[in-house]
């Protein structure tokens, strides 16, 4: 019952077992509109049986079948279809059963003997518009609420930082590439450790779809399982990538992933290791890139090592790290792309903008290089020491 009745000929199904009435229906339509194609059935039964709403635009249904009493014919007739467009017949004594039964799901009513061919015809196509009006609105609804609980889950699934205890500060920015998405393949997160040392990620499922979207998803929340439960850093990597393997829908996607493992005693260090992935910036004045090894992207080949470089940090030292949605796209030479040195450069003139701004600021200045937004998922996580914990004592520092 979808399709347009204004640029076609009106199907109505009449349930009637009165040939008389059945006799005055078709004649009021056929001086009408002769087009309408009327098909008539005497029970529901033959309805369900033949089959013929399916095949139909609107119900002319009688109340007053004799297998049915009141309004027990359309509630069945609706258990059959919800979204039939119904109109009901009534006798002369029965006008309140017609607006009971429009409460109860029917577009209208008409009474017998008291409507001419054009009060039929006109109700009928009004009952099908307003059903197909009724329809579009359920399914929006429908639709906004699918919406709404998709991102609700999908902020669910952004993650909160957990450092409180430590002496560092975590910024982030976060944007999907898909179209009306919250969450992408891009993933990030900061914990601290059971032995006091701050471990870091990121990462980028290749892909852009749903399904790369909850396999980031379930990285970064099995990392950071694993960080937490202890496991030693050289073997997270490698635990990863079981995971990966195990999980991935495609046996040639593969996730480009960056960790650090801060050490927050004296000298402050990271052990940095990179899976495929941009190598991370310590900011200051320049800011310079950490290049550990680059080992192969998690999912490419089982005997991978990822090795990892030691890198002193300053005592306010700031680490960034991010996905290669910021650097892909394009500047305004054309044919060439944002890329590490670009980023670099942006970086030192930005040596002004707050820690807190950078991430936002860093996208920005992107976006205006690409002439408008960025096509894959950007991540961005930015690190930096602010002093000592909070409960910790001063007079030991």
């Amino acid at each position: 019952m979808s399709r347009s009745v204004s640029t076609a000929a009106l199907r109505v199904l009449l349930v009637e077992d009165d040939p008389v009435d059945v006799f005055l229906v078709r004649e009021l339509l056929a001086e009408i509109d002769p087009t309408v194609q009327l098909t008539v059935a005497d029970s529901l039964p033959a309805v369900v049986d033949g089959g013929l709403l399916a095949a139909c635009d609107c119900v002319l249904l009688d109340l007053n079948l004799p297998t049915t009493t009141g309004l027990d014919g359309l509630h069945a007739l609706l258990a059959i279809d919800q979204t039939a467009a119904v109109c009901v017949l009534t006798g002369l004594d029965d006008a309140h059963l017609g607006m009971a039964a429009v409460a109860a799901g029917a577009q209208d009513y008409l009474v017998k003997g008291k409507a001419d061919g054009e009060v039929l015809i006109r109700s009928l196509r009004y009952a099908v518009e307003r059903q197909r009006a009724e329809n579009s609105m359920l399914r929006l609804r429908e639709e906004q609420l699918a919406a709404a609980e998709s991102v609700r889950l999908e902020r669910g699934l952004l993650p909160s930082p957990l450092l409180a205890g430590s002496p560092v500060e975590p910024r982030s920015f976060y944007r999907a590439g898909r179209a009306r998405s919250v969450i992408g393949g891009d993933f990030f997160d900061a914990v601290l450790g059971p032995t006091g040392t701050v471990h870091a990620i990121i990462g980028d499922v290749c892909g852009h779809g749903p399904d790369e979207a909850a396999l980031g998803a379930l990285l970064r929340v099995s990392w950071r399982a694993l960080v937490l439960a202890g496991v030693d850093e050289p073997q997270v990597l490698p635990k990863l990538q079981q995971l990966l393997v195990t999980e991935r829908h495609d046996e040639i996607l593969f996730t480009t992933v960056c960790t650090a493992a801060i050490r927050l005693d004296t000298p402050n260090e990271a052990l940095v290791r990179l899976a495929g992935h941009p190598a991370p910036i310590l900011l200051g004045r320049p800011p310079r890139p950490i290049c550990p090894p680059i080992g192969l992207p998690l999912g490419v080949a089982a005997d991978t090592v990822w090795e990892p470089v030691r890198v002193p940090l300053d005592p306010d030292w700031a680490l960034l790290l991010y996905t290669d949605g910021l650097i892909e796209g394009r500047v305004l030479r054309p044919g060439q792309r944002l890329w590490e040195e670009g980023l670099l450069d942006l970086l030192t003139e930005d040596q002004g903008t707050s820690l807190d701004r950078l991430p936002a600021r860093l996208v920005e200045q992107a976006q205006a290089l690409n002439g408008g937004p960025l096509p894959d998922d950007v991540a961005i996580l930015l690190l930096s020491r602010t002093g000592p914990p909070a409960d910790a004592d001063p007079a030991a520092s």
